[in-house]
């Protein structure tokens, strides 16, 4: 597992989620003033300079519940509401959009350039705002140290460990069925055509030397697809030419998405659901989390035409049937979390996190991190 997934986990799953609320506030014709409100403030958030502080630092990737529960404050960061299976269906497309990206990256460090390419477009999103942009210049400034000068090796454990987090999620996802890259049982179809990595040669030919290093012999074979020869590097510079189109806008061409649970992700929760015992330091953990956020506060309406909601559904009758019908256990069950500043709460998370520490199931890794969250709760 690479401790330095994390922020690209982050800001691509961040990216696909500004991509659908962008086409969501245009189809439900929300006015263009309370629109950009909503995209500056949740980029706003997102780039929260203490929170990406603590995001940049090497560390294991934080659980699905717990990751699902930071994006489900960061889209209601503004005066903008979803529902439940509003939220539901915005997490899988985002989740599904981003892992079908990492499987089709021909190389793996091709996972930065798709970050770039969400990173670009996020600023587009506040290109007349100045405040917000130098937060998202920043934050490139953070990935281009970071990653530009990771080994292969270790982008491949990126991806590897990537990888493993998307493995049981097999959300159908419409724009995937009718492009034919999805299976009905929400598994992607890999292409066996198309350029090769860049840096490598077309499949088919193999050569063969004599101890002096002289070629001696060439074998041809068939390679079973269609290849061409790589294409150019993309950029990893803050402003260039990123090549890939993986991490662009899917959704710029309007065209209604709809997401459906396969057979394989029913039967897989039916399973897990005897393992589903709650765990004491659940809650806290997402507390924590919630504290790390800082300022991550959901925004209280003025009034009642100040707020708006959002449905990701064609109508308020597919949303609630969405809702019925989905498994619970696929729901994720996002536990309220309050981020004040209030002492005693402080005290009782810390003593947690002290007996957590204690009880010696804790690595000296995860120890430190718990301190660092602590240190950052006291500083709110």
């Amino acid at each position: 597992m690479s401790s330095r997934t994390l922020p690209l986990l982050f800001i691509n799953l961040g990216g696909e989620m500004l991509y659908i609320l962008d086409q969501r506030l245009r189809a439900q014709n929300i006015p263009a003033d309370k629109a950009k409100k909503v995209m500056n403030d949740i980029i706003t958030t997102m780039f929260n300079k203490k929170f990406l502080e603590e995001l940049f630092k090497p560390q294991e990737l934080y659980s699905k519940k717990a990751l699902r529960t930071v994006f489900d404050r960061l889209a209601h960061a503004s005066i903008m509401r979803l529902n439940q299976a509003s939220m539901d269906k915005l997490y899988d497309l985002m989740t599904m959009a981003f892992k079908y990206q990492v499987l089709l990256c021909l190389r793996p460090k091709d996972i930065l350039l798709v970050s770039f390419n969400h990173m670009d477009a996020i600023k587009d999103f506040v290109k007349d705002t100045p405040s917000i942009l130098s937060l998202v210049d920043e934050t490139y400034r953070q990935l281009i140290e970071m990653y530009t000068s990771l080994s292969h090796g270790e982008f491949q454990l990126i991806r590897q460990t990537l990888l493993i987090f998307f493995q049981d999620m097999h959300i159908r996802v419409s724009i995937f069925l009718k492009d034919k890259v999805q299976n009905s049982n929400g598994r992607f179809v890999l292409p066996t055509s198309g350029p090769v990595p860049h840096g490598t040669q077309v499949p088919g030919l193999i050569r063969m030397f004599s101890c002096t290093g002289e070629e001696v012999t060439r074998l041809q074979f068939n390679n079973g697809g269609n290849y061409t020869a790589g294409l150019r590097e993309g950029s990893f510079e803050m402003f260039g030419d990123r090549v890939t189109k993986l991490g662009t806008n899917m959704y710029s061409v309007s065209r209604p998405v709809e997401t459906h649970m396969s057979g394989t992700s029913k039967s897989s929760a039916q399973h897990t659901k005897v393992n589903t015992a709650p765990n004491p330091l659940a809650k806290e953990e997402l507390n924590l989390l919630a504290k790390l956020m800082g300022g991550l506060e959901v925004q209280k309406t003025g009034n009642a035409d100040s707020g708006f909601r959002v449905n990701l559904f064609a109508t308020d009758e597919e949303e609630e049937e969405a809702l019925i019908t989905r498994p619970d256990e696929l729901s994720y069950g996002v536990i309220n979390i309050q981020a004040t500043k209030d002492h005693q709460a402080n005290a009782e998370l810390a003593k947690i996190m002290g007996e957590f520490t204690e009880s010696g199931h804790q690595s000296p890794s995860a120890s430190s991190k718990g301190d660092d969250l602590l240190a950052m709760m006291d500083g709110l």
